[in-house]
């Protein structure tokens, strides 16, 4: 017993030799996205075609003031779909850095990001499969834009060959009261 306590007692001790990470303005910034969420959201899968509208909740929590993560579900094609989006400030980097993953793909996204300067907008950067043949690379941005504190907007764009920006998904949220 006197010796599990002195392997407790060395384990704290070691812990707080540890410098802990502090919270910048940034990290600040991403705490106004913690909450119940539900969305509103127009897909526009291929040039031409009608708008596919779909309804979401998010729930995004804090992990240590540091990062964010946001699980949201839906029903995409008739089938339930869910997805998990981190995000946080990397200091050294001096950039947003993020990760998704959803329940219809394999890839996953890494984001590299950064907020503008009204502090409005966090817009975040990766690449991945293009739409057209997912054999090939494209590039996205996804841009998480505050209205106010109980709205924002995220608009999902792809890079298309010839260098211009489309907008495919556009996601109205509203904070749940």
């Amino acid at each position: 017993m006197i010796a599990l306590i002195a392997v407790l007692a060395a384990g704290a001790a070691a812990v707080q030799d540890i410098p802990q990470a502090g919270q910048t303005d940034q990290h600040k910034w991403l705490a106004q996205l913690v909450g119940e969420w539900t969305a509103t959201s127009e897909a526009t899968m291929a040039p031409g075609t009608e708008p596919m509208r779909m309804e979401s909740t998010e729930s995004v929590r804090s992990i240590g003031g540091l990062w964010i993560l946001a699980e949201g579900s839906a029903t995409f094609f008739g089938a339930p779909f869910t997805s998990i989006m981190t995000l946080g400030y990397d200091p050294q980097k001096k950039a947003f850095v993020g990760s998704w993953i959803d329940s219809m793909q394999t890839h996953l996204w890494t984001y590299t990001g950064k907020l503008d300067d009204a502090g409005k907008v966090l817009t975040l950067e990766a690449e991945g499969p293009a739409f057209d043949d997912p054999t090939r690379t494209a590039k996205y941005r996804d841009a998480i834009e505050l209205k106010s504190p109980d709205h924002k907007v995220l608009t999902s764009s792809v890079q298309m060959e010839d260098g211009t920006w489309t907008t495919f998904l556009k996601a109205d949220y509203r904070r749940k009261k």
